[in-house]
């Protein structure tokens, strides 16, 4: 067995997702799971060093002013550690160059993708090429999503996963890219790991509702270049047992719900590493 994995989850400032996504990593096998506010890390109370896995929940960071997660993005970049000479992104950057995992989810997503952790093509960590906008539909969506995975995609996450049905709950769920040549690289090195698609999740869908927001490609998640880190806009979180699925009293369903497998390969993926 290998050594003992800890996960940190972080909250405040709006973030309202941390209880289920620390439940999420407990069910999944994490020895150790705290949740942690952001403003613990800036006074110095708490380390990611001290971590193997960073959890980036949903909610409404910083009530979403200047856009999605942007003020919590800012408050990465320029926050400094307290008695320390170094940013709080330079801790971050410290911890996924040790090989460790972080996973956004909604808002954590969106915090990862304008912080430049996603897509980050060739490691360059910090550079935003790419954003979660306004739904095409105008307002808030609140709905049971079906995704396609891609199996080229070195996503440590979705590892023995085909397909997932997950609830999304954002306003500003769109992934834009920067230009084509962004939209390019991300298909062509399977950066993408899941698309809103049919029912079947076989296909890729644009028309609403099946796909919420109106994400170009229909992208609803992608991965850097590792597969160690991963973002996505729907809440694997929120469906962890068959009692959180909309129909579960209609349908014969797993007493597993589908969310709790990327939790699981992270824990997995970290033990082993660790072994």
């Amino acid at each position: 067995m290998g050594k003992k994995v800890k996960a940190i989850v972080l909250t405040g400032n709006g973030v309202n997702c941390e209880m289920e996504m620390a439940h999420a990593c407990r069910l999944a096998g994490a020895d150790t799971v705290d949740i942690v506010y952001t403003g613990e890390l800036l006074a110095g109370g708490k380390k990611l060093d001290d971590y193997h896995f960073l959890n980036l929940p949903g909610g409404f960071l910083d009530g979403d002013d200047l856009g999605s997660a942007k003020a919590g993005a800012n408050r990465f970049l320029h926050g400094r550690v307290r008695e320390k000479e170094e940013r709080l992104f330079d801790q971050l950057l410290r911890f996924i160059g040790e090989g460790k995992l972080v996973l956004g989810v909604c808002n954590g997503c969106q915090l990862m993708v304008k912080l430049g952790l996603l897509p980050a093509f060739d490691g360059n960590y910090g550079r935003q090429e790419a954003t979660l906008t306004v739904n095409d539909s105008g307002r808030f969506e609140d709905r049971w999503v079906y995704l396609r995975v891609n199996p080229r995609s070195p996503c440590v996450f979705t590892r023995g996963v085909d397909r997932l049905y997950l609830p999304v709950r954002h306003g500003e769920g769109k992934f834009v890219p920067m230009d084509e040549a962004v939209l390019d690289r991300l298909e062509k090195n399977g950066h993408i790991v899941v698309q809103y698609s049919d029912r079947n999740c076989r296909e890729a869908v644009m028309d609403y509702p099946a796909n919420p927001n109106g994400a170009i490609r229909a992208i609803a998640g992608i991965c850097d270049e590792t597969g160690r880190l991963f973002g996505l806009m729907p809440h694997p979180e929120a469906f962890l047992h068959y009692t959180n699925h909309p129909r579960w009293t209609r349908e014969a369903l797993p007493e597993e719900g589908m969310g709790l497998a990327l939790f699981r390969n992270a824990v997995e993926f970290i033990r082993g590493k660790n072994g």
